[in-house]
């Protein structure tokens, strides 16, 4: 679902900031999924009239200088994909966006809960309860190959209003209205 919901971060990041036209956009490259996922999120982009920034990274020596290339090429807004490399990094990621000032599209609440701006991911409180029906049906004597796959069907819109105000923008309230988490 990944670029599905990249895709949709962009469009929320765009609705929350609507004079934003060049985004930072940090990915994990290399392999068919990176460069699907660089893809995907250009096509949005492009339906959204935004210019995307691509920063791919391999490792962990590749923020410094993505980071560097960012505020060269002015980016004025940054998302994230969600990626094993790219959660190790959220401090690094949070501490980037807040010294630059820059709204930022993370992609897990829990950025937003250690001091990010927005995200908008799959609600984990749910997918939790959905697997705990899937382990019930499991010890009930289902076999696991005759369960059907699933995808997320609730999600959850993050704001953190403290950070805003610690970078100088506003939220539109109808963000606001929005969103399943505002913290304050």
């Amino acid at each position: 679902m990944s670029p599905d919901l990249d895709g949709k971060r962009l469009e929320l990041l765009k609705e929350a900031f609507p004079k934003v036209a060049r985004v930072a956009f940090l990915w994990p490259s290399g392999g068919t999924r990176g460069n699907l996922t660089l893809a995907d999120m250009e096509a949005a982009a492009k339906a959204l009239g935004l210019k995307l920034l691509s920063l791919p990274v391999r490792g962990l020596d590749d923020f410094e200088s993505a980071f560097a290339r960012a505020k060269r090429d002015g980016a004025q807004a940054l998302i994230t994909t969600q990626n094993s490399l790219i959660i190790t990094q959220q401090r690094q990621l949070l501490d980037f966006a807040a010294k630059n000032r820059l709204p930022a599209m993370y992609p897990t609440s829990e950025f937003v809960e250690a001091g990010g701006l927005m995200s908008y991911a799959p609600n984990n409180a749910d997918l939790w309860r959905r697997a705990a029906t899937y382990v019930d049906n499991i010890l009930k004597g289902a076999k696991p190959a005759d369960l059907p796959v699933e995808q997320p069907t609730k999600f959850e819109l993050a704001i953190n209003l403290k950070t805003a105000n610690q970078i100088g923008i506003t939220i539109p309230q109808s963000m606001l209205y929005r969103a399943d988490k505002v913290i304050k």
